[in-house]
């Protein structure tokens, strides 16, 4: 008989790693996706060059090519990171540049009235995007924004290829010292459902918080 409360305890040692991951990771992936979002609107090329360089780089290679190259071959330039630091920056990155496009056209699906209307009360760019645009279209961006941060999820089993400790590596470990598959990969199973099923309510939760007083903006 296997003793499976040490396993257990082994595989949600892991599960704290890979929310760890995902919070970092997604905070990371905001960021960079409203700054080469917004980048994609700019009036300058320079940064519309940059932005789109970005997105495309990292929409076009694989999260597996990204992540060895973080924890790899940025050292080979002075950069050394630990497995978290290298993990965090390949899933954030990546799923930036995705979340980009989501922002790009959120920020395009509002119509011209409003801006219309923030000319018309004198507000400057950067008034009329803070204060009028961008708070309708965060409300319409947040559905695709939770995809992609269940995509995020999911996607932090890679980092098992540089040996950090998340519960897929646990779980592989367990697998290798008791022989079984069910019982390791089973309750992983359960817990990454678990995890993205409160991702969901989360997401939820905030988009009914946010469309409260925004008439016209449909949940």
């Amino acid at each position: 008989m296997i003793d499976w409360s040490g396993y257990l305890g082994l595989i949600l040692k892991g599960a704290l790693v890979t929310v760890e991951l995902t919070l970092m990771g997604c905070a990371l992936a905001l960021v960079m996706a409203f700054i080469a979002g917004l980048g994609r609107l700019s009036r300058h090329f320079a940064f519309r060059a940059l932005a789109t360089a970005y997105i495309e780089f990292f929409r076009g290679t694989s999260i597996f090519v990204q992540l060895f190259w973080a924890y790899f071959v940025l050292p080979l330039f002075g950069f050394e990171l630990t497995p978290l630091q290298a993990g965090v920056l390949a899933l954030g990155l990546n799923v930036g540049a995705y979340g980009a496009e989501v922002v790009r056209g959120a920020v395009l699906s509002i119509g011209r009235a409003q801006y219309e209307a923030c000319v018309a009360l004198n507000l400057t760019r950067y008034q009329c995007m803070r204060h009028i645009i961008l708070p309708q279209a965060f409300l319409v961006m947040l559905p695709t924004f939770c995809n992609n941060a269940i995509e995020l999820l999911k996607a932090t089993a890679v980092v098992s290829l540089i040996s950090l400790s998340d519960m897929t590596f646990e779980a592989q470990v367990v697998r290798a010292q008791t022989g079984n598959t069910l019982v390791p990969f089973g309750t992983i199973l359960i817990l990454y459902f678990l995890m993205a099923l409160a991702i969901s309510r989360f997401v939820r939760m905030l988009e009914k918080r946010l469309a409260r007083g925004l008439d016209g903006v449909r949940v």
